[in-house]
């Protein structure tokens, strides 16, 4: 799952809004959700796996699954309509987590830890309870043994390791 956001080194605020201005800041993918495709790539080389990457989004954020696949992805999906403009983590949890059901045939999702421009940290665990899949968050080594993922991950100053099994979420923190 990745999410194409603006460029947080091109960014500026409204003055009359106070929000952020989208319209004139470059976009980029969600530098997580990168580290995200790259954990899927190194699956995929070791493993034998196939990726794919999946965008909410609105048409422009084509160019960001393209450079994912770029990468070494072997397909992309965009789901993209204006009725999604302005979505918060919600109703995006549900709409990705029912695009993985449509698509199917998965073991794992991988989202990053959170994106840039709101960075809340829901949706990866978001998808996971839609789907009501085992989860690990702010992972940062991820590994295969049929039939777990087993995860490094730092939570409070320490590592912990975790076995989940199949099929599963899992939010790669940025490195």
């Amino acid at each position: 799952m990745i999410k194409q956001v603006p460029d947080s080194q091109d960014i500026t605020i409204d003055p009359v809004t106070k929000t952020l201005n989208r319209a004139e800041a470059r976009n980029v993918v969600n530098p997580p959700d990168k580290n995200a495709t790259e954990a899927a790539i190194r699956l995929k080389e070791k493993y034998g796996a196939f990726v794919t990457i999946i965008s909410m989004g609105p048409p422009m954020a084509e160019s960001a699954i393209l450079e994912m696949m770029a990468m070494g992805a072997d397909e992309g999906v965009l789901i993209t309509d204006r009725v999604f403009a302005g979505a918060d983590t919600f109703p995006t949890s549900l709409t990705l987590a029912k695009a993985a059901e449509v698509l199917g045939n998965f073991d794992l999702i991988l989202c990053g830890e959170e994106t840039t421009d709101s960075s809340t940290g829901h949706v990866g665990p978001g998808i996971a309870e839609f789907l009501d899949f085992e989860q690990a968050t702010y992972v940062k080594d991820i590994d295969y043994q049929d039939p777990y993922f087993i995860v490094e991950r730092e939570i409070e100053g320490a590592t912990e390791t975790l076995k989940i099994k199949k099929p599963c979420v899992v939010t790669i923190t940025l490195n």
